[in-house]
């Protein structure tokens, strides 16, 4: 019984972490400042604690985030060599 409650508390973190992961950059931000602003209600940080909790919990890495930083840019398509077809030699 204590492995299935501790498996079920390991698959619904690794559920949490997931939709954290792929939530859209704006929703994860939104989330972030809500999370941090309540538990700045709660007691349980400061304002500046809350505030820089929020900025960790929204720091988005890599190119996952797709909120327009331009880091992912068009391949220019003069440079971008393509594998020669069957029928052209």
């Amino acid at each position: 019984m204590t492995q299935q409650i501790i498996v079920g508390f390991i698959v619904a973190a690794a559920a949490f972490y997931a939709a954290w992961r792929w939530m859209p950059a704006g929703w994860r931000r939104s989330a972030a400042h809500k999370l941090a602003s309540g538990t700045h209600r709660a007691g349980l940080v400061d304002q500046a604690r809350a505030e820089q909790l929020a900025a960790s919990l929204a720091k988005t890495s890599g190119c996952g985030s797709c909120d327009s930083c331009g880091a992912c840019g068009k391949a220019d398509v003069k440079t971008t060599k393509m594998p020669p077809t069957a029928g052209s030699r």
